[in-house]
């Protein structure tokens, strides 16, 4: 184990071309980049000024090993002249691994449009949808091979997948 402030190994150099330069600048200083982004593209500016893992992490008021990871993935994605990545592809998170979604988007708006419609429109003898008529007809409609009732009640719960709310237009207040 490292004691407090005594130096490690040296951090891996990062080595960036002007154009690399200038395009992860123009990240940081356009007003619609994702945070996420901005935060990587600053610590690869900083590794390649020759900041060491701490410092960077220090200033950003990140943990080092974000700036170890950043560091890493970076230098790997660093093309060889065959195989030529953009910034921002560099900077983006891989692909997670693990089984695709089995409900898309599109098939969560038909749930939603279906479960506006009235259920005599379906030939259903019911006055409201319950989400075992639901799932039943979202599986005659083929909108989904299979789906539980409680699945539909928790997409319909949560109005399926969405951004995290605008918190200017959920407080009228703050305007």
């Amino acid at each position: 184990m490292r004691e407090v402030g005594m130096p490690g190994p040296k951090a891996p150099e990062i080595v960036i071309s002007k154009d690399e330069r200038s395009e992860l600048q123009g990240l940081l200083r356009a007003g619609r980049t994702e945070q996420r982004l901005v935060l990587r593209a600053r610590i690869v500016l900083l590794a390649a000024a020759g900041l060491p893992t701490e410092a960077i992490a220090r200033r950003l008021a990140i943990d080092a090993d974000t700036v170890r990871e950043w560091r890493a993935r970076w230098r790997a994605r660093q093309g060889s002249p065959e195989v030529e990545t953009s910034v921002i592809e560099r900077l983006t998170d891989a692909p997670k691994s693990g089984r695709p979604a089995r409900i898309t988007p599109e098939m969560i708006c038909q749930i939603i449009a279906l479960a506006c419609e009235l259920p005599a429109e379906s030939d259903r003898p019911i006055s409201q949808w319950s989400v075992r008529e639901l799932a039943e007809e979202i599986m005659r409609r083929g909108i989904a091979d299979r789906i539980s009732p409680r699945h539909v009640g928790r997409l319909l719960k949560s109005g399926g997948p969405q951004a995290p709310p605008d918190p200017l237009l959920a407080h009228p207040s703050r305007r």
